[in-house]
């Protein structure tokens, strides 16, 4: 009887341990290394605010930082490791794919549009507790506090109130709450009825979608990461940060980041909000420094080295770096737009060569559909507006063409 329990005991399954994802903690160097950063640093400093005074003034400002939502965009999946074609990236965000979208391609166009509404926005917005829940996509939620009461406390629920008021123009007690209509008129009173019903029922389809939006599938995400937390962890990091120069700043926003890594799916968001805490702290007032970018020049044997002193230099040779790549392209598209503009000058004035010359300079190429949105013409109207111009062509297929400056 001792030997079956003992053979029992030797073959029962061992007990399984759960090992939680351990959090991630990152403090800034006290003293911080000033003999390795101070170099970096000056050099980072000067680039920066050439390019930013350059862009101040500049007549291409606009197109400058259009083009550059692209190639930092393709330069983040690039150091991810996944090759996005600049051309791809362009033709989707205009919805004129020649193919069905990769992975990839949708996750370099989220960047793009997420660099798009950081400048689009204030300069402290993507710092703020409302930019940071929309650009990691949870915005929308929770219950809506305004108009949707809890129907245990006797109150009436102001969504449903309005569809009712909206439904027969008349609230509870009889009395008209329907728009302000002439009597004479009941076709127009009905329209804006409907309109008033349309809009009450949209309203509350939202407020039950946001009162049912399910919890994250643990298939995708890891339900031990504490998202929120390590959130704070970093927000506290960027807080300590605030007596310091703000491209020393930014570099230890980004590496806290990598360190930290918040968020389990969008880990290039990190380098944006640091891009986004030079623009709030005024050091890049007039652009969204390409951080991606920047990094791309940087050796991959040299991005990720052991000693954190060393980790935050290269963060600002990257600031460097991109704010130097800045430079020349400014300076190569203005002498492109100094070129093409002589062919454009002397035209009648509902001539859409300049507005042509203007819109290429907002992308990096654009086929004969997009100028023919963009301007309001045939596409076979574009394609002689682009030989008129005298466009250089970037793809060379035959099947599809597109063209660019430089």
């Amino acid at each position: 009887m001792t030997e079956a329990k003992a053979m029992l005991a030797s073959v029962s399954p061992p007990p399984i341990k759960v090992i939680k994802t351990l959090l991630s903690n990152y403090k800034i160097p006290d003293p911080l290394p000033w003999v390795q950063l101070a170099g970096p640093l000056a050099a980072a400093e000067d680039a920066l605010a050439r390019l930013d005074e350059r862009l101040a003034k500049s007549p291409i400002h606009d197109g400058w930082v259009a083009r550059t939502h692209y190639t930092d965009a393709a330069a983040c999946l690039w150091l991810e490791g996944e090759l996005v074609h600049l051309e791809d990236l362009v033709l989707h965000d205009a919805g004129m794919d020649i193919r069905a979208p990769t992975h990839e391609l949708t996750r370099a166009h989220a960047v793009l549009r997420a660099r798009r509404r950081m400048v689009e926005a204030k300069p402290d917005w993507p710092l703020s507790d409302a930019g940071l829940a929309s650009l990691r996509g949870r915005a929308g939620k929770g219950d809506r506090k305004e108009g949707n009461a809890d129907p245990k406390d006797g109150k009436t629920n102001t969504i449903e109130l309005r569809e009712d008021i909206a439904e027969d123009g008349f609230d509870a007690e009889g009395h008209d709450q329907s728009p302000n209509v002439i009597e004479t008129d009941p076709w127009l009173a009905d329209a804006f009825a409907a309109i008033d019903a349309a809009n009450a029922r949209a309203e509350r389809r939202l407020a039950d979608e946001a009162r049912s939006r399910p919890e994250r599938d643990s298939l995708v995400y890891d339900p031990d990461w504490d998202e929120d937390g390590r959130l704070d962890d970093w927000r506290a990091v960027v807080d300590g940060t605030r007596n310091l120069p703000p491209t020393l700043a930014a570099a230890i926003a980004a590496e806290a980041w990598a360190t930290i890594e918040p968020l389990q799916h969008t880990p290039w968001l990190g380098r944006l909000l640091a891009a986004a805490l030079l623009r709030a702290r005024g050091k890049s007032r007039w652009h969204l420094p390409c951080l991606h970018d920047g990094l791309k020049a940087i050796p991959r044997e040299r991005r990720r080295p052991r000693d954190g002193a060393a980790r935050l230099a290269v963060h600002l040779e990257a600031i460097t770096a991109a704010a130097a790549a800045g430079l020349k392209n400014h300076d190569r598209w203005m002498t492109a737009r100094a070129l093409l503009a002589r062919k454009v000058s002397g035209r009648r004035a509902t001539s859409n060569l300049p507005a042509l010359l203007d819109y290429m300079l907002t992308r990096p190429i654009a086929s004969a559909g997009m100028i023919a949105e963009e301007l309001g013409i045939t596409p076979r109207a574009a394609q002689n507006l682009v030989a008129e111009l005298g466009l250089r062509e970037a793809t060379g297929r035959g099947r599809y063409r597109a063209w660019g400056i430089l």
